[in-house]
């Protein structure tokens, strides 16, 4: 749960701590206090768009930090750990979100750096956070479907149906395109075969082209190679003068100098190297001039297969693997002529065991949301009067589909009548904001033993309602606040005193300029409080009276704690 919240900078906020506790919290405050700023800022920590007016005058950043105890929470601590968030006991996490003034944004999750994206993610599953903006999700109808597959227990089954329709579509793609290729292969069967044929009768081998110019340039002047490699040979070894022959002379000049000089020893050493050296290339020269080949029958082969190769690189590819690869593709196109049919057989096959999957998945999700939709209208139904709407009724409508989708086979439509002997229409056609909130609030109740978001926020929902109504509204939030954290911004007293938690908006002014601060209200002040909300007096006696009576009725000592009250209530 959410157990406190810290605002700096933001709007006309200069530095605010709100407290919550478990169980129902209310915020309330004179109209304009900063109520609905604070809600703001708990919607930017959660990952809405942020502006720079939202910046505080005077200040270069505004900050939202919120604390976070998930102890006994295994689901979203495994979430947490997912995405590389580390938890120590006790089980607190800390999402924390700034704006400077640049327009640029910052997150935190426990002082790790994280992206706005995971930020949003972690925040969903903390807190769900319902005004009349938020209630106009009801109208959406993806919303409204799963709704009524949460509660009857089907999202499973609507998953199972969702990934059956795209393996149906999957094998349809398949299909369709198999389908075309073959046609377009038996289209230009002819003209493949032809390809194919022309390319493996050249017998083309790897490297062929590169091998062919070296041996074609050899060829073209062998004449030229014979004499350069002859009259390198003899400048070597056998003509008069040769370098050889004149090496050899040195040799007598070399032994003499070592002979007077013993260190020059290594002198020996480099002259045999070369020596050596020199007559290795004389032979090699002498051995490469005797084996040009003078061969003009080898010199028009080499060049015919060049031309071959040029003609084929021409039409098939700018190199011999372009070639190769445009055969073995046009090989691949020719199979499809003959097992093409085959194949499109077999894929028929898988797509009617696959229609057939979908079929049965679809039937058990109708089924189930069938009867969700029969149970969900009767409890709805069962708490509406409790909200201000005595003779309200909903119906789930299910229209079958002309053929089944990735949704199930039918499409879900929320309905409601709000006056007795009046037909139900869609929700967007009937309820105003204030009734859209409290449908939801409906909903809520209902479906918040499925809920496993822990902190629900709701702001707005008393738009339109009062008296007893009102006391209606607040009795059903504190049934909710039995199974998650409440946290309400009302104008209502008989909400406000309805909850386990109180706390107070007020405006004032910092250095000049105008602030927001909170503090929480117990005893005698929540009493004050709650008779300044009635409207009257706050000092007067039957104010007073009229307060300390709303807030009896409200703290019955029959009445248990909710379970996450009790919770806290240890720990402190």
């Amino acid at each position: 749960m959410l157990t406190e919240l810290r605002i700096r900078n933001f709007a006309i906020i200069d530095a605010l701590t709100l407290p919550l506790a478990a169980g129902f919290n209310v915020l309330t405050g004179e109209t304009g206090a900063g109520k609905s700023i604070i809600v703001g800022a708990l919607g930017f920590l959660l990952g809405e768009r942020g502006a720079t007016d939202l910046i505080r005058t005077g200040s270069e950043k505004a900050s939202v930090e919120g604390i976070f105890d998930v102890s006994g929470d295994a689901e979203l601590i495994t979430l947490l750990d997912a995405r590389g968030v580390d938890v120590e006991d006790p089980a607190t996490v800390v999402l924390r979100r700034e704006i400077v003034s640049s327009g640029r944004t910052r997150a935190w999750i426990n002082s790790a750096t994280t992206t706005a994206a995971v930020l949003a993610e972690i925040g969903r599953a903390l807190v769900s956070l319902h005004g009349q903006h938020e209630a106009q999700t009801l109208l959406d109808e993806e919303s409204q479907r799963a709704i009524v597959d949460a509660f009857g227990a089907a999202t499973a089954v609507a998953a199972r149906v969702r990934a059956a329709h795209e393996e149906v579509l999957t094998i349809a793609r398949e299909i369709q395109s198999l389908s075309a290729r073959k046609a377009e292969a038996e289209r230009r069967a002819d003209y493949l075969r032809h390809l194919v044929s022309e390319i493996d009768e050249a017998q083309l081998k790897a490297g062929e082209d590169v091998s062919l110019e070296e041996e074609a340039r050899r060829l073209e002047h062998a004449e030229q190679l014979k004499s350069l490699a002859g009259g390198m040979s003899g400048m070597l070894e056998g003509e008069e003068g040769a370098v050889l022959e004149n090496l050899g002379h040195m040799q007598r000049s070399l032994a003499a100098i070592q002979r007077i000089d013993a260190s020059l020893a290594r002198l020996q050493e480099l002259y045999d190297s070369a020596f050596y050296s020199l007559q290795e290339l004389a032979r090699e020269l002498d051995d490469y001039g005797r084996n040009v080949d003078l061969d003009p029958a080898r010199l028009g082969e080499v060049q015919r297969r060049r031309d071959l190769i040029f003609r084929l690189t021409k039409k098939y590819g700018p190199s011999l693997e372009a070639v190769a690869e445009t055969a073995r593709v046009a090989r691949t196109e020719l199979d499809l002529v003959d097992s093409g049919a085959l194949d499109l057989r077999q894929l028929e096959r898988r797509r009617e065991e696959a229609q057939t999957s979908l079929a049965g998945a679809a039937a058990e999700l109708t089924r189930l949301r069938h009867d969700a939709a029969s149970r969900l209208a009767k409890e709805v139904d069962a708490v509406l009067p409790e909200l201000g709407m005595p003779d309200g009724r909903l119906d789930v409508s299910m229209r079958p589909r002309a053929e089944i989708g990735a949704v199930g086979a039918e499409d879900i439509e929320l309905r409601i009548a709000l006056n007795r002997g009046h037909e139900s229409r869609p929700l967007a056609r009937v309820a105003s904001g204030g009734e859209l909130s409290r449908v939801m609030l409906a909903l809520k109740t209902i479906l918040a033993r499925l809920d496993r978001v822990p902190t629900l926020v709701f702001d707005e929902v008393d738009a339109g309602i009062g008296g007893k109504i009102g006391l209606q509204v607040g009795d059903t939030m504190r049934r909710v606040a039995g199974h998650h954290q409440v946290l309400a911004i009302t104008h209502l007293p008989q909400i406000a005193a309805r909850a386990h938690h109180h706390i107070v908006v007020e405006k004032g002014a910092r250095g000049g300029i105008t602030t927001a601060d909170t503090r929480v209200v117990e005893g005698h002040e929540r009493v004050i409080e709650v008779a300044r909300m009635l409207g009257g007096d706050p000092e007067s006696g039957v104010s007073l009276a009229h307060a300390r009576e709303l807030l009896n009725a409200a703290h019955e000592p029959t009445e248990p704690l909710p379970r996450t009250a009790r919770k806290l209530a240890k720990k402190r």
